[in-house]
Formats: C-alpha cells, structure tokens, sequence
C-alpha cells in the first residue's frame, strides 16, 4: 500500500476528511476533551447501581472473559468511564464487542489501538506521548469521550455517532453490527 493510501484510510478510520489531498489536522475541539478527560478523575455515584449492574455484565460477560477478577476490573472500568461520558455502559460494551472483542492488545490494520480501537495520535495530540493505548482506563477514557463528542456533534443520533465512530460516517454496516449486540446481549432481559 503506498503512503498517500495509508493516510487516506488512516483519515477516513479516525472520521477526519481530506480536504483538497491534503491531510487536515485533527479537530482543535475533538483535541481538548480528549486532553480533559484524561485529566479528570472521578468516582462512582451510585454503588448500588454499579453493583447491580456489574453482577448482570459479569454473567453476560464470562464467556468473552474468562477470568473473574479481570471481568470486574474490565467492568468497572467501563462503567466508570461511560458514565462520566454520558453513555449508557452497555452501549460501550457492544462497542468493544465490535472493535476488538474485549482484546486489550488488538491493533487495526489501520493501527487502532485497544479495546475501543483508539488511533495513537491521539495521544500525541494532547500531549500525552508517553501514555499507552493498551492501558484499560487511558483506552475506555479515551474512546468513551470520542464517542461522546461524535454524539454532541450528530445532535444525538446514535446512528451516525457510531458510524463516525468507526469512520465510515456514509455506512450503516458498522452501527448496525452494534445495534445488533446491544440487542441481542448487552440490553436483553
């Protein structure tokens, strides 16, 4: 693959544009949330709920991942960070399920990294070169607050958030596969 169609298909996975060939800089607004919450901490507000929540998830969960004590910290982790994103956890469940099947180390053929499949420029973006994409909390914050700002700017619609999300922002195939967890899995009675 040559350089000018790597950085066209690294744009259209990260949902940037390629203006006039071109390669824009990433969003200045997408950059400082991201830098944000990196730097926030928070607890969890409700333990009740939390708990409820995460006997629920661990059972749906056991047969991704195996190891008990690991389902609970990947759990709480992504309940903690889609909470403080304003998205319900269960959605970022099946965003995970689709990304990177819960594979802490899967890496695109695009170079995403971790468990929502964040792009490591990212990092560089917000001035955190250093930190590592294969780190659970660095990962879900990242990725829950990129989902996040690709809500806010679709003015809700789930649908095109997810699809910007995965880069194919034109495409339902991608918002679809997630539906279909959510559905089937995640928010099943």
């Amino acid at each position: 693959m040559n350089k000018t169609v790597f950085y066209f298909l690294l744009l259209m996975l990260s949902g940037l544009s390629l203006p006039c060939g071109a390669i824009q800089a990433p969003d200045p607004e997408l950059r400082a949330l991201l830098s944000k919450a990196v730097n926030e901490s928070d607890s969890f507000q409700d333990r009740f709920h939390a708990e409820v929540w995460l006997t629920d998830m661990s059972q749906r969960l056991a047969n991704i991942v195996k190891d008990p004590e690991q389902r609970l910290f990947l759990l709480k982790n992504i309940h903690y960070e889609a909470t403080r994103a304003k998205l319900p956890p269960e959605l970022v469940l099946a965003v995970i399920q689709v990304e990177s099947y819960f594979d802490r180390w899967a890496i695109s053929v695009s170079g995403a990294q971790g468990l929502m499949q964040v792009m490591p420029f990212w990092l560089k973006e917000i001035g955190h070169p250093n930190d590592n994409l294969f780190d659970i909390r660095t990962n879900l914050r990242m990725g829950c607050t990129i989902l996040r700002y690709y809500m806010d700017k679709s003015k809700g619609d789930l649908t095109h958030a997810l699809a910007r999300y995965n880069g194919s922002a034109h495409s339902r195939r991608y918002p679809d596969k997630v539906y279909r967890l959510l559905g089937s899995h995640w928010f099943k009675q």
